[in-house]
């Protein structure tokens, strides 16, 4: 898996340096220089996104333990760093984040529902939301854009199925199948699995009964972290001295959230994310320099953000070995 996630990587540069070649690399790195801090102002504005990311993730802890906002907050910083940075096909950051949960007192069905339900509901307003984008671009794209936003729109509604299935499988008890599954063909192995499995089925069917937490999350959180992921496409544009409205902004940003989650396998989207940013961006008017240097900006907040964070996930890391030794 590890391999594979190195290949596409490699891959996916190669796609970004190609891309950025015939953008006018020139141009891309004169837009660079114009918005100079103006970058690292926008993209330390990621922490408002991750703030709500928290706080909406925080709502699905149904537990007297439940963490505190400023130990959520980290969590979702050190999530984001590992799904976004390592070749890890956008799970690894919820395997660390279990692992941490674990140490913090939750039990193992409260961590792993938590999770489970966040990332159900986080694709389900992408997709939301990708809708929303797609539906400005029908409606205000020049003619050449209208085969994009088509293709963008069957794509959602292909996809939709395949979510709808995901929202309602804890209802099947999939972990308890699989386990009883396993234990039936390794001769009772997995004995002591099969009752936790079940109680993570529950956990995840209790969270999905708490209709006014899961509404809240995709319509109150979710949105306004978009809308804050937004502003930081709206900054970075802005300092490289190209105006755009909060909804063209919001376009962007819904758009490529979607293209980055249909290429979860490839690390940190490379290749993808560029090439969305293109393709959104052109349809929206931007020439593709424009286009490449809001990317080049995207890969600014990564490094300032998720650089950074790996290396807060390594240190709590050895928090833990040492309070173990």
């Amino acid at each position: 898996m590890k391999q594979l996630g190195r290949i596409a990587a490699f891959l996916g540069l190669l796609v970004a340096v190609w891309l950025f070649w015939r953008g006018n690399p020139g141009a891309v790195f004169a837009l660079l220089r114009t918005a100079g801090t103006g970058l690292v102002l926008a993209g330390l504005f990621h922490v408002l996104p991750m703030l709500a990311n928290a706080k909406d993730w925080q709502t699905l802890i149904i537990d007297e333990n439940r963490p505190r906002l400023s130990r959520m907050l980290h969590l979702v910083w050190i999530r984001e760093s590992v799904n976004s940075m390592l070749p890890v096909a956008r799970i690894g950051g919820e395997i660390v984040s279990f692992r941490i949960m674990r140490r913090w007192g939750l039990s193992a069905s409260i961590a792993t529902g938590s999770l489970v339900v966040d990332m159900q509901l986080t694709l389900i307003s992408q997709m939301m939301f990708a809708l929303v984008g797609i539906g400005f671009l029908l409606a205000h794209s020049a003619s050449n854009s209208l085969r994009l936003a088509g293709e963008l729109a069957l794509g959602v509604v292909a996809l939709t199925p395949v979510l709808v299935l995901f929202a309602l499988v804890q209802h099947a008890k999939p972990f308890e199948r699989l386990t009883r599954m396993l234990n039936r063909v390794t001769s009772g192995h997995f004995t002591a699995l099969v009752g936790e499995s079940a109680k993570i089925d529950e956990t995840i069917k209790s969270i999905w009964r708490h209709r006014g937490v899961v509404l809240r999350y995709l319509f109150f959180w979710q949105t306004l972290q978009n809308l804050a992921t937004s502003l930081e496409i709206l900054l970075a544009l802005y300092f490289m001295g190209t105006r755009v409205s909060v909804a063209e902004a919001f376009v962007i940003e819904s758009l490529i959230q979607a293209v980055s989650s249909a290429a979860f396998f490839v690390p940190g989207g490379l290749g993808v994310q560029e090439g969305g940013f293109v393709l959104i961006g052109g349809a929206l008017g931007f020439d593709p320099a424009t286009s490449l240097a809001l990317a080049g900006a995207r890969r600014i907040r990564d490094l300032l953000i998720f650089a950074p964070g790996l290396i807060a996930w390594q240190a709590a890391e050895s928090t833990n070995e040492a309070s173990v030794t």
